[in-house]
């Protein structure tokens, strides 16, 4: 283990940086695989060990693995509801979202959260409102959070607090329930959109992702597909930030555009030089930096 790092400074950077995988989409794409029948194939995820558990998590299920350079290939045709209320799961900060996948695909689950989850207020109450609102029962028991449902039935959802999280987990239980959901005050975050483009490619019936009002129509079954996760917009924003900082001219690759303006429009205002391309961004090399006026 690393207990210090080390950075002797004075010298300007210059070259190009390549942006990883969007680590909070990678969380939740593995997940959503579950819902699937046959083959899933996602290229461009991020070589984290968040990653490496979800495999190690779907192999525990049943499904198969396989992990190349530029993309992994889940077959999660063999995977069983068994309970998960350890080991793995209790490493994963994202667990959650093997509850809507598990639900939306086997009608019950048992997933343990990373220290416990306690009743009352607490980080999952959105999520557990959708899945209740959804038809399904949700108690926690020593530590563990378990899902029981006869049947999915569409519904209306409004979520008091506006989260990524319960967004994304809603979808995933929502897409093979039967009838219509509509999700309200929805999260708006590239994720979600990345997360409702693999389902869509499943076959899912998903309108509005990006939007604050998602609406599904629940389908029978998903099939595989082959998807390309988003670049890490957080990776990319530091990046050219460290360009700005200490760079004599660098060039960022694998970036969205549109998902760099809020931190372009600051760098710029802070006297920048920054060129975009359909996929990437060229910083210049920068003089004095100019502050903020807000």
């Amino acid at each position: 283990m690393v207990e210090k790092l080390v950075i002797k400074g004075g010298k300007e950077l210059t070259g190009t940086l390549r942006v990883d995988g969007a680590k909070n989409s990678a969380v939740a794409l593995i997940p959503a695989t579950i819902l699937a029948d046959s083959d899933v194939t996602i290229e461009g995820l991020p070589d984290i060990s968040d990653v490496h558990t979800l495999y190690a998590i779907l192999e525990e299920l049943g499904g198969t693995v396989q992990a190349g350079a530029d993309a992994v290939t889940i077959d999660p045709s063999d995977l069983t509801d068994i309970p998960l209320p350890n080991g793995n799961v209790k490493k994963l900060r994202a667990s959650y979202y093997l509850m809507g996948a598990m639900l939306g695909r086997f009608k019950k689950a048992v997933i343990g959260l990373p220290g416990g989850c306690y009743l009352g207020p607490r980080p999952i109450d959105q999520h557990i409102k959708g899945f209740e609102a959804l038809g399904a029962t949700v108690t926690n028991e020593q530590g563990a959070i378990y899902l029981r449902a006869e049947e999915l039935k569409g519904a209306r959802i409004y979520l008091d607090v506006v989260s990524v999280g319960a967004t994304i987990n809603i979808m995933l239980a929502a897409v093979k329930a039967t009838g219509k959901t509509v999700i309200e005050n929805a999260a708006k975050e590239p994720e979600i959109i990345d997360v409702a483009t693999l389902l869509t490619s499943m076959g899912a019936k998903i309108k509005g992702a990006g939007t604050d009002t998602i609406r599904i129509e629940g389908v029978e079954s998903l099939h595989g597909c082959r998807h390309t996760i988003i670049p890490d917009r957080i990776e990319a924003g530091t990046f050219m930030i460290l360009a700005a900082a200490a760079g004599s001219g660098i060039k960022v690759e694998n970036i969205i555009p549109a998902h760099m303006e809020a931190v372009k429009a600051k760098l710029v205002e802070a006297g920048v030089s920054i060129e975009m391309d359909e996929d990437s961004a060229y910083i210049g090399k920068s003089g004095e930096l100019k502050k903020s006026r807000h």
